[in-house]
């Protein structure tokens, strides 16, 4: 998928009336899946997803790093193990983060089996444990993991923050269609340029 954003932003202009800033002090980012299986998909927001790290670390915004593995597909797969035929092996080079994605101590890295981050997972209780309201979604795949991550954490009342060009997916079509139903009833859509330029003016 090659990112062209000023096209997106056009057709995203009527999903984008609704504003917020984030306010670092109670956020939170979420790197989902940025693994060697995805590692084509990433390739097109990584430059913008390691923009965003950055400016995150720098004003002490938490980092959470989902990764996506399984030890026993037949037990630990379920549905979405019948539906793909394959998934991700823990411990194999695909579930293993791109060499560029550097992960420092005070970061967390949290596994998952399934589309969303808060299934069967610790993230809720580790955001509310620190005061967390605002959560930036970035990562792959934008209609699978991070939709999902993003719908849950609506229903969880948590203000949701979807990067437009610090997400992406396979086909240009799935990642517009999910930013238009998550801006009309879920998230509000960032660039990435804006939410460093929001963490930038606090």
């Amino acid at each position: 998928m090659k990112v062209d954003l000023e096209k997106i932003l056009k057709e995203l202009g009527p999903y984008r009336e609704r504003k917020a800033m984030v306010d670092p002090t109670h956020a939170a980012l979420l790197v989902i899946d940025i693994q060697n299986f995805f590692q084509r998909i990433v390739q097109p927001i990584l430059k913008n997803l390691l923009g965003v790290i950055q400016s995150c670390r720098q004003k002490d915004v938490p980092i959470i790093f989902t990764q996506h593995g399984h030890t026993d597909p037949p037990s630990d797969g379920g549905v979405l193990g019948q539906w793909w035929g394959e998934v991700i092996l823990h411990g194999t080079k695909n579930w293993k983060f791109l060499p560029e994605i550097k992960i420092e101590s005070k970061d967390k890295v949290l596994p998952k089996k399934r589309y969303s981050a808060f299934y069967e997972t610790d993230l809720d209780s580790i955001l509310r444990s620190r005061g967390i309201q605002d959560l930036i979604i970035s990562g792959v795949m934008t209609n699978l993991c991070c939709e999902t991550t993003a719908r849950d954490a609506f229903m969880r009342d948590y203000r949701v923050f979807f990067l437009i060009d610090g997400t992406a997916t396979g086909k240009d079509d799935h990642h517009l269609a999910t930013l238009k139903n998550l801006g009309f009833g879920f998230a509000y859509l960032l660039t990435c340029d804006e939410l460093i330029q929001n963490l930038k003016s606090k």
